[in-house]
């Protein structure tokens, strides 16, 4: 099966099935399981803070952040367009009790100047408190935001008091689209979550990292959320494998994505920008009339799992289960669908 829905697919390694049968494990409830200790600290140094909090999930990761950064009734200023926002069922306004504002991104990015009119200036009690701004890198629509963007959005927060929180779920991706560590990505947010169970691999997890004092307080919340786990070092042992050897090899991902994305921008009937093609995600639309139920059928029946296209757009995700013989198929079969 060749599954290029989304990088959330990945099959954990041979050698992560191995580390979770022999993993040292405690109860991490009272903060003694080895192997997620191991897990926090590694990732708490790869992003340069100071310390991490291992949790289920991307989405609860964001949203514990927003949660433990906010007060209720304050306003978190967001991209239209990030993950926050379209794909975390509206969990800030249940959790958090915050609300969302937000504002129109510039293929991802935040305009700072568009961010200093957003945050709330004064005490009148009719208007709500601007408690955080929020960005994403990589973000979800493939591409990855200049850290000169990053950097003049942290100094807006700075300049008011407000702190910054990044959506990283995919930054070792940026990290290696941009030739830099991940820590110079995240020296510009107050805090970063980032999953492990997307292209690292890794079965479940994601990191939230951040001053000491926040993830104490995120700790708590944690547990106050349902995320409090017991012999969790099963779950955090395949995360080391994944900072350790995964994240290092993501430049084979990004490279057959810009392999698959040339052969797809040649064929007739395919509108594709190549320089949106950044990371492990290839987008492109049909500019001919193609009938869906005979694109997914014929997809289908050559063992190729996608997602169908979504207001005109279709998405393909590289992994490390995808080789070259994969993208192969794939451009055969989508040329034989435009050619009918």
């Amino acid at each position: 099966m060749i599954d290029l829905r989304s990088d959330t697919v990945t099959q954990p390694t041979p050698a992560m099935r191995r580390a979770m049968s022999e993993a040292e494990v405690g109860d991490d409830c009272y903060g003694d399981d080895p192997t997620v200790l191991r897990l926090e600290q590694k990732a708490a140094g790869l992003l340069g803070k100071a310390a991490a909090l291992f949790v289920p999930s991307g989405t609860f990761g964001n949203q514990l952040a927003l949660a433990t950064h906010c007060q209720p009734g304050d306003e978190v200023i967001v991209g239209d367009d990030c993950h926050i926002v379209q794909h975390e069922v509206g969990a800030a306004g249940l959790i958090g009790g915050v609300q969302l504002r937000t504002l129109d991104s510039q293929l991802g990015a935040l305009d700072a100047e568009a961010i200093r009119r957003r945050i709330r200036i004064g005490d009148d009690i009719h208007i709500p408190r601007t408690g955080l701004i929020c960005l994403e890198n990589a973000h979800s629509n493939g591409r990855v935001i200049p850290l000169a963007a990053m950097r003049d959005a942290a100094a807006v927060g700075r300049e008011h008091g407000v702190p910054l929180h990044l959506d990283g779920a995919r930054i070792f991706n940026a990290a290696t689209a941009l030739g830099v560590d991940a820590a110079e990505i995240a020296a510009h947010a107050d805090t970063v979550m980032f999953c492990l169970s997307k292209g690292l691999a890794a079965p479940v997890g994601s990191l939230l990292a951040g001053p000491v004092d926040f993830i104490a307080r995120a700790r708590k919340r944690r547990k106050l959320l349902g995320g409090g786990l017991r012999q969790a070092g099963v779950l955090a042992a395949p995360g080391l494998i994944a900072l350790d050897a995964m994240r290092l090899r993501l430049g084979e991902d990004h490279a057959r994505a810009r392999a698959l994305a040339t052969c797809l921008a040649a064929l007739p009937g395919i509108e594709l920008d190549l320089g949106s093609v950044q990371i492990n995600m290839v987008w492109f639309r049909f500019t001919r009339a193609v009938d869906e139920v005979a694109l997914m059928t014929a997809l289908a029946a050559a063992g190729i799992k996608a997602n169908p296209p979504e207001f005109g757009w279709m998405r393909l995700v590289t992994h490390w289960q995808i080789d070259d013989a994969a993208l192969d198929t794939v451009i055969t079969v989508l040329a034989n669908v435009l050619r009918r």
